[in-house]
């Protein structure tokens, strides 16, 4: 059967709502959203205001992990301070998962990682909105529901462990393809940890800009907003929204599609299905 993704073009709150509701799933009480806090600078990343509404429903706390790179989410203290100005603390508990350390769950199926570093805080929740904004990205060619739950789940250390492909050490140096096939390892890693049917993925996708949030000066977003897409596939999820870019009459997505395939970032979509996370095959449901 091919999965369902749903989509509206209501990138609003009551948006968001609606399109976790539609999925027709309860989430555990103690429910992480994870999304991007954005470095300071940047601008693109999901606003308190579209994101509250949804996060207050589900009694969420907002998590994040330290950065790899210098910067200034890469210390708690700078995370915090990070976090407070861009007024996530005004909507929701936030949460540095990696604020105490980490804790190692293993990757089962891996071809580069045994194991995968994530925030020790993680222990704290029993499900988790994987609340993705979707756009381009320098190294991974596109972030959405894999990479969030990849390089975004990961401490600080983990980050770099998935980029060197199992070696820290190799962080901006390995093998471009062995790093985009650890960030679908250490997905199969968060999804055996809390179980496939305690985590949902919502990608927004919006302010479609080349770069991720965690660029202090991105670039401008070249072609128009698309709309929130929604799965319990979060590989489904990342092809429809990949789809939905190359699909669009807007002349600006040839520098999306551009950073996306320059960076093979299907790639990693490619190895996340052949690790059984979920199928390229979907069905598209719109709810408007």
């Amino acid at each position: 059967m091919k999965s369902k993704v749903l989509f509206t073009n209501d990138i609003s709150p009551n948006g968001l709502i609606r399109i976790f509701e539609a999925l027709n799933i309860k989430l555990h009480p103690n429910v992480a959203v994870k999304i991007s806090t954005g470095e300071p600078g940047g601008h693109n990343y999901l606003k308190p205001e579209l994101i509250g509404p949804l996060t207050s429903k589900l009694n969420g706390t907002i998590v994040e992990c330290n950065t790899a790179y210098s910067g200034k989410r890469n210390t708690l203290e700078a995370h915090l301070h990070a976090i407070r100005d861009h007024g996530f603390t005004e909507i929701a508990p936030c949460d540095i998962l990696d604020s105490e350390g980490e804790i190692s769950i293993p990757v089962h199926r891996g071809k580069h990682l045994s194991e995968n570093f994530v925030g020790a805080h993680i222990t704290d929740y029993s499900s988790m909105l994987m609340l993705s904004h979707f756009k381009g990205h320098a190294m991974g060619g596109f972030g959405g529901a894999l990479k969030n739950m990849s390089i975004g789940v990961a401490s600080s250390h983990g980050k770099a462990h998935i980029h060197g492909a199992g070696k820290p050490e190799d962080i901006w140096t390995a093998d471009h393809d062995s790093f985009l096939e650890s960030m679908a390892e250490a997905c199969s890693a968060v999804m055996d940890y809390f179980g496939r049917k305690n985590i949902v993925y919502i990608n927004v996708a919006n302010n479609l800009s080349v770069d991720c949030d965690c660029d202090s000066n991105p670039h401008a977003p070249e072609m128009a907003d698309i709309g929130i897409f929604a799965s319990l596939d979060p590989v489904a999820l990342d092809q429809a929204c990949v789809d939905a870019v190359y699909a669009s009459k807007d002349p600006g997505k040839t520098a999306l599609i551009e950073r996306i395939e320059s960076r093979n970032g299907m790639h990693t979509v490619e190895t996340a299905e052949k690790l059984m996370l979920g199928s390229r095959e979907y069905e598209i449901v719109s709810i408007d």
